[in-house]
């Protein structure tokens, strides 16, 4: 049976994936419907899919603290996912919304469980947070919540190949520690999730392998690059940030317990592979390096 889905937010990283994915997918931009306008929402016809993804989203973190940015980021994140809940939850198709780690303070020691208490330190967690309690409200719901998503377009991995090419010697932060989560992957894994059925409710879902800082990432992809992973300085958040006091403020803890996806039969690729991957297919481009 042919699944009639559409994706939301189809122009990002993790939408772009997905639509891979899904080829026959209905992909839906802002300018189809925009989820933060309750009247274009509710008059959208929904009932024609089975399954609707909402990676849509409001990610710039550090706008989001601004009085301009706090309001957007409400409206896209929270306000925009109850509204897209308000009109999905009568039909009869599967919710999935895609959730973040900044929804924690990052203070747990160890990986961070789903249902452990939301304590956003920003507000774009805060946001996300909010987007997340209304996504439960949904009949058939998965909230998948990931980390450090790498897909294309910009992101950490294409800056760090740019910075490599370019003979530069970055200093990155080495106190944040989860994995990287690289779009084609997670596009994979909700697509595992949404055909094997398991339970509705909140599943973590990134890349596998072993924790790892932004340093760590860094000197893995200069070392992919042909470059010495000595080349990458540590630094702290704190220092990093210490000329930015108007900066949204990041948990330090972002490694996800992925038990459950796994129970459910979602694995994905340790990220040391994915990230070679990725890193091939950029310098066969000519992208970087």
């Amino acid at each position: 049976m042919t699944v009639r889905a559409a994706i939301l937010g189809a122009g990002g990283q993790l939408g772009r994936a997905l639509s891979l994915c899904l080829p026959g997918a209905v992909l839906l931009h802002l300018s189809d419907v925009d989820i933060a306008d309750v009247a274009a929402t509710s008059r959208f016809n929904w009932s024609q899919f089975d399954l609707v993804i909402n990676t849509a989203a409001y990610t710039a973190v550090d706008k989001a603290e601004t009085p301009e940015g706090r309001i957007a980021a409400w409206q896209v994140n929270a306000v925009g996912v109850a509204n897209l809940v308000r009109a999905v939850r009568d039909r009869n198709l599967t919710f999935v919304h895609i959730s973040s780690e900044y929804v924690f303070d990052g203070r747990a020691l160890g990986p961070i469980p789903e249902d452990a208490p939301f304590s956003p330190l920003s507000a774009y967690g805060a946001s996300k947070a909010a987007g997340d309690v209304a996504a439960t409200l949904c009949a058939s719901y998965y909230i998948v919540r990931t980390t450090w998503v790498i897909g294309e377009g910009a992101n950490f991995v294409r800056t760090m190949l740019d910075l490599a090419a370019g003979g530069a010697t970055p200093t990155v932060v080495a106190d944040q520690v989860g994995r990287p989560t690289f779009a084609e992957d997670l596009a994979s894994g909700i697509i595992a999730l949404t055909t094997s059925h398991p339970e509705f409710g909140t599943y973590n879902i990134t890349n596998t392998g072993d924790p790892a800082s932004w340093a760590d990432v860094a000197r893995a992809t200069f070392e992919l690059a042909g470059r010495s992973p000595d080349d990458v300085a540590d630094t702290t958040t704190a220092a990093y940030f210490a000329a930015r006091p108007d900066a949204a403020r990041r948990p330090l803890n972002s490694l996800l317990d992925l038990r459950k996806a796994a129970e459910a039969g979602v694995h994905l690729p340790p990220w040391r592979e994915s990230l070679a991957a990725y890193v091939r297919k950029k310098r066969s481009a000519g992208d970087a390096g």
